[in-house]
């Protein structure tokens, strides 16, 4: 339900990728800090946050990447971006087992990790820029 309207809201010009994408990782770094919560409660607000913040990471990423892309090399950039993101659904669990000496320690773990996507945004959007 979310991929869609994050799609069309990007396309009318009513979101930017880069707010887009912050809110969507902030969002899903959200869902497994409130799975730490005891009870049905903290479990389903965990799956509709990480639900409503992983929904607009994909549409808005590859369209970001796509649009700044030279046509060329367009089909290498998605191929490589299609495997990034097989690699994080086999990869996520790996890298959140080593530190999941609970079920919590792992959540925290990931939330940490989700969170801190939209602070490193900036300092490589300056980066990039300084290289152009």
């Amino acid at each position: 339900m979310v991929r869609p309207r994050a799609g069309r809201a990007l396309d009318s010009g009513r979101l930017t990728a880069r707010g887009g994408l912050g809110c969507g990782l902030l969002l899903a770094a959200a869902g497994p800090a409130c799975a730490m919560l005891p009870g049905l409660a903290g479990v389903l607000l965990a799956t509709t946050l990480i639900g409503v913040g992983t929904g607009p990471i994909t549409p808005l990423g590859f369209a970001a990447l796509a649009s700044a892309t030279p046509e060329e090399r367009l089909g290498q950039n998605m191929g490589a971006a299609g495997l990034g993101r097989e690699l994080g659904y086999a990869g996520g669990p790996l890298l959140v087992h080593p530190v999941a000496a609970t079920v919590t320690y792992g959540f925290a773990a990931l939330a940490m990790l989700l969170a801190a996507g939209p602070s490193v945004a900036p300092v490589a959007g300056s980066v990039r820029s300084r290289r152009s």
